[in-house]
């Protein structure tokens, strides 16, 4: 294992983030905090509590599970597309490096990324509302987990994008619509069916489920079941990569 090859893929990607820093940290944050605003604060403070939770609390893991999947995909995808458009991946394909190193080097960093934002959120949402977290290692373990399994997701879509616009279609046309439909400002049990069974169909809603549970003890999915969806879909993840570097596929520009 190339430790030194991994270490320094990191903290190139690492040092783009801090470049970056407006684009990458700021903006999620700024536009999390308006949902918090609009949802948290105006609409919320007219509302009821839904299980025992004031609404502002409960829409907590939706905006979190919203920023930490799109920025998941967005830090992974960005990360290995870019090299291939400035014709420096070769210098990558050149070095002593294998594709599980490259592989831990950049899905690692951009999981950090992804890890730190959530951290910034959680503290800009106790601006707004109060929030107590029942299981903290659950949180912590939930986070880390789905950051991990869409950072996968993104490089896979970094490695197919051969320009910008793929790089946005799966984040805008699918992550974020799936998340808004997942349960983010409203439980499942709230819908009648049968809509209520039509959205057991959508992923989103067991990640933010077994967030939510992880919060306050309770959520739509056993948190057994969201955690097992979780892995299942990580493990698909991994299992593509495997099979495009295993097949002979190789980057290109």
């Amino acid at each position: 294992m190339n430790i030194h090859g991994i270490r320094a893929i990191y903290a190139f990607e690492m040092n783009r983030a801090k470049r970056t820093w407006a684009q990458s940290i700021m903006a999620p944050v700024l536009t999390t905090s308006l949902y918090f605003i609009v949802f948290g604060t105006a609409i919320g403070s007219r509302m009821g509590d839904i299980g025992g939770v004031s609404y502002g609390a409960y829409i907590i893991p939706g905006l979190l599970m919203l920023s930490l999947l799109s920025e998941s995909i967005s830090n992974a995808a960005f990360g290995i597309y870019l090299p291939k458009w400035s014709g420096t991946i070769y210098e990558l394909l050149s070095a002593p490096v294998n594709w599980v190193e490259a592989l831990l080097g950049y899905v690692g960093a951009a999981a950090t990324k992804s890890l730190v934002l959530s951290c910034l959120i959680l503290l800009t949402a106790r601006l707004f509302v109060p929030y107590q977290i029942a299981h903290p290692f659950w949180t912590v373990a939930l986070l880390v987990l789905t950051a991990v399994t869409f950072c996968l997701f993104g490089f896979i879509i970094g490695l197919w994008a051969d320009n910008f616009q793929k790089l946005q279609v799966v984040p805008l046309l699918v992550i974020t619509p799936l998340t808004f439909l997942g349960g983010a400002f409203y439980s499942i049990n709230m819908l009648p069916e049968p809509w209520q069974t039509v959205s057991l169909f959508n992923p989103v809603v067991y990640l933010i489920s077994g967030l939510r549970w992880a919060f306050y003890g309770a959520g739509d999915v056993h948190i057994a079941v969201s955690t097992g969806m979780t892995l299942m879909f990580m493990l698909l993840c991994l299992g593509i990569v495997w099979w495009v570097f295993r097949t002979g596929w190789r980057i290109r520009r």
